[in-house]
């Protein structure tokens, strides 16, 4: 598979973060008098605030009060109260540093606000590699939308193609395929192998991705006679 760059998410893919989201969420909401299931909760990481507020709450939207303070307020959380229990994943920096060093163009693709990308990329400690970032700022529609999948491409000058994203959850999965990219997923974010099927392949960590780099989809394909 011939490739000319990657599209990296970070929530749940280079950082840990899925459970951490899902309790801000459950506690931001609880704030305003709305009880909502962790575990349902917890199935919707992945997607955008814009999505998940009206899949918890049919009658609130984060455009509109309350919602758009519970979504500020989840923000909060994250960054503030719950930030000491961010953590890498395993082998997130090595795994950006060997996509940087066979010359592919990695570009960053998620739903977070630039505020919570910031953050999320110093707790990867990948904050120094990576620098071309697309982020909610940039989609008008979060995931499962394909608007900040487009939008990486676009920046990047990239081909469909010729390009792959490293992702954790079916939301991701969903709106790659809308923009005709496909996945390479890790189960990091807690996904169960049936809920990443649409994927190509699929690794614990990024850790576990570099150890298989070789003959991952990532690992260049052989020169003939070289197997032999």
């Amino acid at each position: 598979m011939a490739l000319d760059g990657i599209i990296l998410d970070i929530d749940g893919t280079l950082v840990a973060s899925n459970e951490i989201h899902a309790k801000a969420w459950v506690e931001a909401f609880d704030n305003h008098g709305y009880q909502v299931d962790f575990d349902q909760v917890r199935s919707l990481m992945g997607m955008g605030g814009d999505q998940l507020v009206p899949q918890l709450v049919a009658e609130l939207s984060e455009a509109e009060e309350p919602g758009k303070t519970i979504a500020s307020e989840h923000k909060e959380l994250v960054l503030n109260k719950y930030r000491p229990q961010l953590k890498p994943t395993a082998g997130a920096r090595s795994l950006v540093q060997k996509l940087l060093a066979d010359g592919l163009h990695v570009v960053v693709a998620t739903s977070a606000s630039d505020g919570e990308l910031e953050v999320m990329l110093k707790v990867a400690n990948v904050e120094d590699l990576l620098h071309e970032t697309t982020s909610s700022s940039e989609a008008e529609n979060s995931k499962p939308a394909p608007d900040i999948v487009q939008a990486a491409l676009a920046k990047a000058q990239l081909d469909p193609d010729r390009v792959v994203m490293l992702a954790d959850t079916p939301y991701d999965i969903e709106a790659a395929g809308k923009a005709g990219v496909k996945v390479i997923a890790v189960r990091s974010g807690g996904f169960s192998d049936e809920e990443l099927a649409g994927a190509i392949a699929i690794y614990d960590d990024p850790a576990d991705l570099l150890h298989h780099y070789d003959r991952s989809p990532l690992g260049k394909p052989p020169t003939p006679g070289s197997e032999l």
